[in-house]
């Protein structure tokens, strides 16, 4: 986690802002983008104790930034807070992966028949969710499961803009125009490499425009109890999936 501290104070001593997700989509959308950029990220994949950790210490230098939360790994305490002191907070989904696990769908061409129910468990997940927050969530991002990787359909592909607008979701973290928007965009990995493509501290370095950077709590501190589980659970469903 002094990694973590060490790369906001760089960013903040480069001259970068740090915006939310949904700060920066409505500069992009209103063409009013100014300065260098730091976007941070936190997909909560595992381990919310580490988000927390995280958002302390955003905390403490005055940086805002984005968590996205699974259903396995909501912490609704931690989210109001994050919510209250100006940071964003988004549902991480998966429900194409989960109908897929649970109904043994194994191609994309049966996907194609499941949509409209799988729709009805995002919209019911998403709403029972923000019921529980008492605010609006504005964005939503997409988990990567492996079925996804399996079937070769990601997540957001059950997401269409109709159903965004019926939600009142302003955008999904896989959008084109954000992506298209970013000078660099990175992601934390396991040991010997820990960033891909490049580290974070080499954009600044290059004073890249706009850096855009996730990253998820098992890989900037080992949280043994729920790594393991998260471990068991993946090798589990791995199991029950290709039987």
């Amino acid at each position: 986690m002094n990694e973590y501290k060490l790369l906001l104070q760089t960013a903040l001593d480069t001259g970068y802002s740090h915006q939310t997700l949904p700060e920066f989509f409505n500069s992009v959308i209103s063409g009013k983008r100014d300065g260098k950029i730091f976007i941070h990220r936190h997909d909560i994949d595992t381990d919310p104790a580490t988000a927390r950790r995280f958002f302390e210490i955003e905390q403490k230098l005055g940086v805002r930034s984005s968590f996205y939360f699974r259903l396995s790994t909501l912490d609704i305490p931690l989210m109001k807070e994050i919510h209250g002191y100006g940071s964003e907070v988004g549902y991480h989904y998966e429900e194409l992966a989960t109908f897929c696990k649970r109904n043994k769908v194994k191609s994309s061409e049966r996907v194609n028949e499941f949509y409209p129910q799988i729709r009805t468990d995002f919209t019911n997940n998403f709403n029972r969710l923000q019921d529980k927050l008492g605010f609006k969530l504005k964005s939503v991002a997409s988990h990567g499961d492996f079925v996804n990787r399996k079937i070769g359909v990601p997540n957001y592909s059950v997401l269409n803009q109709q159903l965004l607008s019926e939600l009142g979701i302003e955008f999904e973290c896989y959008d084109k125009r954000l992506l298209d928007a970013y000078s660099m965009a990175l992601s934390d990995t396991i040991s010997p490499n820990f960033y891909k493509p490049n580290s974070p501290f080499e954009s600044i370095r290059e004073s890249r425009q706009v850096i855009y950077l996730l990253t998820h709590p098992r890989h900037w501190y080992c949280s043994p109890l729920s790594n393991t589980h998260e471990n068991i659970t993946r090798l589990v469903e791995g199991i029950k999936f290709s039987i």
